[in-house]
C-alpha cells in the first residue's frame, strides 16, 4: 500500500509539472461580447481548425531551461478570419521557436464572423493587445525580458499581427483593468505571407469581407489597410512571401515593406519564386523551407 501511495504521489507531481499554466484565459470578463447560443467548433483533419472562438486563450510553450533565451513570441495563426489553423500555423510553429530557445504563446483569438461580438472588427485586435500585455506582465514568471517580446502572424493572422504592430496603442473601448494599461507594442514582428491591405487591387476579399463586412466604408478600409498605418513606432519587421501566391498577392508584403522603409523602420523582406499560400514551416518544400533559417538569423539581433 505504501508503494502504491508513493507511486500515485509521483504521478501527481509529474502531472502537475506538465499541466500547470499551459493554457490561460485572456479575460475574466470578455469585452465586446454578448450571450448567444454559439459554441466553439473544433475540427480535426489534416489541419486542426477552430471556428467560432468563444474564449480567447494563450497556449504556452516553454523551451528546455538549459537552452532557453530571454525572448518570447505571440503566435497568430491564419485562416482568413474564418477559422484558426491552430496546429499548422500555431502549435507546430511554437515548437520550432522552442527549438531556438524562445518561449512561445499561441493566441486563440476571436473571429469576426461570430454572432457573439458586438463590434466584430474590434475583437481580434482587442485579444492581440491583451495577449501582448499578459505576456509582458508575466515575463518574470517565464524568465522573459519584457523588452524582447515579439509577434508572428500567418496570412490573416499576419494581418492581425501587423494591426497590432501599427495600432498597438489603439484605445480600449471597455472598462480597463490594470493589465490593460501595459504597453501592447511588440518589440519585433514577423509576417508570413500576410494579408496587409484592405484596398481593392491586392486585397484578400475573404479576409476583408469577414473582418469589415461586405460593404465597409472608406474610413474602415483605410483603418485596416496596415500599409497606411505604419509609423516610426512600428517595430522592426521580418516578412516572407511567395511570388506565385494567388490567394494573398505578394504586393501585400511589398507595400508593407515600402511603408516601413519610408518611415525608417528596420525591415527585412524575403520573396521566394514558389510556394503559393499557406505553407507554414514549408517542410519538404526545397529552399522555401529555409525561410525559418533566415528568421532565426534575423532574431539574433534582438
Amino acid at each position: 500500500m505504501r508503494l502504491i501511495g508513493v507511486l500515485f504521489g509521483f504521478l501527481f507531481m509529474i502531472s502537475s509539472v506538465f499541466s500547470q499554466d499551459q493554457v490561460v484565459q485572456l479575460w475574466d470578463d470578455i469585452p465586446n461580447s454578448q450571450e448567444t447560443d454559439e459554441k466553439e467548433d473544433v475540427k480535426q483533419g489534416d489541419i486542426l481548425k477552430i471556428y467560432t472562438v468563444k474564449t480567447p486563450t494563450l497556449e504556452i510553450y516553454v523551451p528546455a531551461k538549459r537552452h532557453a533565451t530571454d525572448k518570447a513570441v505571440v503566435i497568430c495563426p491564419g485562416g482568413g478570419y474564418h477559422f484558426l489553423s491552430y496546429d499548422w500555423e500555431g502549435t507546430d510553429v511554437a515548437k520550432w521557436f522552442n527549438s531556438k530557445g524562445i518561449t512561445a504563446f499561441v493566441l486563440k483569438y476571436r473571429l469576426p464572423t461570430s454572432k457573439s461580438l458586438k463590434t466584430a472588427h474590434e475583437a481580434p485586435l482587442q485579444d492581440a493587445q491583451r495577449a501582448m500585455r499578459w505576456v509582458r506582465a508575466h515575463a518574470e514568471d517565464y524568465d522573459i525580458n519584457p523588452n524582447k517580446i515579439g509577434v508572428i502572424g500567418f496570412s490573416a493572422g499576419g494581418h492581425l499581427a501587423s494591426t497590432l504592430g501599427t495600432r498597438f496603442d489603439a484605445p480600449n473601448t471597455f472598462k480597463e483593468q490594470p493589465l490593460d494599461t501595459i504597453s501592447a507594442r511588440p518589440d519585433f514582428m514577423a509576417l508570413i505571407y500576410p494579408v496587409i491591405t484592405m484596398k481593392q487591387g491586392f486585397v484578400h476579399m475573404g479576409s476583408r469581407d469577414r473582418l469589415l463586412g461586405k460593404s465597409p466604408n472608406q474610413a474602415l478600409i483605410t483603418k485596416y489597410s496596415n500599409e497606411l498605418q505604419v509609423s516610426k513606432k512600428t517595430p522592426p519587421t521580418f516578412l516572407v512571401h511567395s511570388s506565385d501566391d494567388h490567394a494573398v498577392p505578394v504586393e501585400n508584403s511589398i507595400k508593407f515593406y515600402s511603408a516601413l522603409k519610408s518611415e525608417g523602420v528596420d525591415a527585412e523582406l524575403h520573396i521566394y519564386p514558389y510556394g503559393k499560400h499557406g505553407y507554414s514551416l514549408a517542410i519538404n518544400k526545397g529552399r522555401l523551407q529555409t525561410w525559418t533559417d533566415r528568421m532565426d538569423d534575423w532574431l539574433r539581433s534582438f
